[in-house]
């Protein structure tokens, strides 16, 4: 870890921090829009991480600081209340509250977090902010918490005191993430598998288009809903659906011209993407792995963007530019848009001969359509969370 937030500790506080707690960002390589469906994803974490300092105080009071912000909030465990006048100390705000309305016992704290995954790219930061808190709470409170309850209890400090109405991917993957492997998850059970995905000669590449998107606004809470309208449509005629993951194909297509055309269309695409998932990993799994089933995984990611795109109707013209633009290099297997949409960032599957002139056609190319610098970032599956102490 970088020494200079150290040193900012030190001069904001005081003292020297105890507890270094760390969570990374993530990026999901295939299963949009399908967590809070009940269905399947399949991320992985990014080496790109937030660092969350800690010591201990005396009192009921937690004081935030913001390296990358430079600012400071300070609020009482026994009173916290939504900031609207700095919103990157919800995430924090929000686990402590939950954390105590979940019966475990907070004493004070120093935090200082600091970081390097993108902010507005689609790849977590707020999940990272969540899971470190959670970390280093967890760990400075010496509370009996499993390590699979964190992202429960971060979801849910989203979900009721954010008002985001996210799943539960990020804050998953973020904390049961291992190197070297791809997260499946079961969103409705919660179980998971950790599947194996190192290769040499593979590279994932994570192509960051610098259109921020605002989660919180109006569009993806809108998706859900429509969801959740379509699942009640259908248990007209199909009692047991509780969740679109439980519709299968013949069933959606039974009964799709009864559903109002926009409804339908997202339905559709988060039946046909969990499907994506599942035939993933099963690819995946094949133990005599050759170079066409790397295609076929290509195939997969470049259906996903189309659905995405016409289907569920969250990407954005520079999304498209940005994925367009990556598939036309050769070497390039598929590329699809990562994380919620409306700009963020384009996940690609990479021959890794192929990354240099995947950059440079990027650079180059989208800066001429756009106008907009973009950033590229390539990562290997990496660590979840992890928490430990400094003295």
């Amino acid at each position: 870890m970088d020494v200079k937030p150290v040193k900012k500790f030190k001069a904001v506080f005081g003292e020297q921090p105890h507890i270094l707690a760390q969570a990374p960002g993530r990026v999901n390589i295939i299963g949009e829009h399908t967590d809070y469906n009940d269905g399947f994803v399949l991320p992985m974490a990014i080496e790109h991480r937030v660092n969350m300092l800690a010591s201990p105080r005396a009192d009921r009071t937690i004081r935030l600081f913001s390296y990358d912000f430079s600012e400071e909030v300070q609020f009482a465990l026994d009173d916290i209340q939504y900031d609207s006048q700095h919103p990157w100390s919800n995430y924090s705000r929000g686990v402590a509250a939950i954390f105590q309305q979940a019966g475990y016992s907070l004493q004070g704290a120093n935090l200082l977090f600091s970081g390097n995954v993108p902010i507005g790219a689609g790849l977590s930061s707020s999940a990272a902010v969540e899971v470190a808190t959670a970390m280093a709470l967890r760990t400075l409170n010496k509370l009996p918490i499993a390590d699979d309850q964190i992202p429960v209890l971060c979801q849910r400090a989203e979900n009721e005191f954010v008002q985001m109405k996210c799943g539960i991917m990020d804050q998953f993957v973020s904390t049961m993430a291992r190197r070297g492997h791809l997260l499946f998850l079961d969103c409705r059970s919660l179980e998971y598998k950790l599947v194996p995905f190192s290769n040499s000669e593979i590279q994932i590449a994570i192509l960051n288009t610098k259109v921020k998107r605002e989660l919180t606004q109006s569009a993806y809470n809108e998706r859900r809903a429509q969801c959740e309208q379509g699942v009640r449509i259908l248990q007209q005629w199909a009692p047991h659906i509780q969740a679109l993951r439980d519709v299968s194909w013949t069933e959606f297509q039974r009964y799709r011209s009864r559903m109002p055309e926009v409804i339908a269309k997202r339905c559709e695409h988060v039946i046909s993407e969990n499907h994506r998932v599942l035939e993933f990993v099963q690819i995946l799994s094949i133990k005599d792995f050759k170079a066409h089933h790397w295609r076929k995984l290509g195939m997969l990611m470049r259906q996903s963007h189309v659905s995405l795109r016409d289907l569920y109707e969250v990407s954005c013209w520079e999304l498209d530019v940005m994925v367009e633009l990556a598939e036309s290099v050769p070497g390039v297997l598929g590329a699809r848009l990562t994380g919620a949409g409306f700009g963020g960032c384009v996940v690609a599957l990479v021959q890794r001969q192929a990354v240099e002139a995947l950059s440079e056609k990027i650079q180059q190319e989208y800066l001429n359509y756009t106008g907009i610098q973009p950033e590229i970032y390539i990562s290997s599956a990496a660590d979840g969370a992890s928490a430990k102490m400094l003295s």
